[in-house]
């Protein structure tokens, strides 16, 4: 019998779609000889079952078990969770797969609840030493002080939901006027909001995993080059940009860049395949400084997608990358 894999995607946050498109991408890449594969959909609205007749079947939450399309009952053995955003991508859905002793392809509840918590992984990585932006968080109900914030993050700055992705919510504040404004417009996405300085400089994006059989492995870096004002909704998913990989860095900072990843996801106890951004800028010397932008550990797995590009451009195979990540944690 093949072991079931369960794609689980959807959420609840704006970024329910696009989280749909990496689920296709997935199950582009899974190897169907080994594995059954169905997504899971999971929302608010409740959990269906994506069949190969195009109808859905319902989710029993108590065991994670739905009926397929000759009414057999299908309990998947591994979850592959690519949900952007709550609940996939915050800690909820890794607590109920501890409860039910499945095992998935992300990191802990803590890991992936403090990497989702944008103020909280600055805080904790800036003890390690990581470069990340001055920020100050927000959030619903406090009193807030426009020109207290800029004293401390000065213009311009980045206001964005505290939680999620896509660059849902995200303003890039360039006066004071803008910044309230700003601050409700996050407030949609989040309850907390994140109000950080600009770092100026060339933004890149580097993917790594590690498994017990391959150990560390630091993908080549893709470097971010957006048409827009920033790497926004439309930079990302809408083709106005342009992504080099590999970047257009020196030798000295691509190893200093991929080191640090290696180390960050080490520090955290990172599990599965996470990608994190970054600013590098110039000091005064004209040296590159390193700094992290914020870390995504459910990242976009569309074939355009930064992790599919940096596979691609080491020669290796999506198909390969997952069968190696799901093997990690799958008892056969």
């Amino acid at each position: 019998m093949k072991k079931v894999i369960a794609i689980v995607a959807g959420g609840d946050s704006s970024e329910h779609d696009v989280s749909l498109r990496s689920a296709a991408g997935i199950n582009s890449w899974i190897d169907k000889e080994k594995y059954d594969v169905y997504i899971v959909e999971v929302s608010h609205e409740g959990w269906f079952a994506h069949l190969a007749d195009g109808c859905k079947s319902p989710v029993y939450r108590h065991n994670f078990s739905f009926k397929d399309g000759w009414g057999r009952d299908i309990k998947p053995d591994y979850a592959y969770i690519t949900i952007h955003g709550t609940p996939g991508e915050d800690g909820i859905l890794q607590g109920y797969f501890d409860l039910l002793s499945i095992p998935y392809s992300t990191s802990s509840v803590l890991v992936e609840s403090m990497t989702y918590n944008k103020f909280a992984l600055n805080q904790f990585l800036r003890a390690f030493g990581v470069k990340v932006a001055e920020d100050v968080l927000v959030r619903q109900g406090q009193t807030v002080d426009a020109a207290q914030l800029v004293d401390k993050v000065g213009l311009p700055c980045f206001v964005k939901p505290n939680g999620g992705g896509s660059s849902f919510g995200v303003t890039h504040c360039k006066t004071l006027e803008a910044l309230l404004p700003a601050i409700e417009k996050a407030m949609e996405e989040c309850s907390e909001v994140l109000v950080e300085s600009e770092m100026k400089g060339v933004e890149i994006s580097n993917g790594a995993y590690r498994t017990k059989e391959g150990g560390m492995h630091v993908l080549p870096i893709t470097e971010v080059v957006p048409k827009t004002d920033f790497f926004d909704y439309d930079a990302k998913y809408n083709g106005l940009v342009e992504e080099i990989t590999p970047a257009r860095l020196s030798k000295d900072t691509t190893k200093r860049v991929q080191s640090l990843t290696a180390a960050i996801y080490d520090i955290l106890g990172a599990s599965g395949i996470i990608r994190i951004d970054y600013i590098i800028s110039k000091n005064a010397a004209g040296d590159d400084v390193i700094n992290m932008l914020e870390i995504n550990t459910t990242p976009g797995m569309t074939p355009t997608s930064f992790i599919p590009q940096q596979v691609h451009a080491e020669g290796n195979d999506m198909k390969d990358v997952l069968n190696e990540i799901i093997a990690d944690k799958l008892c056969n």
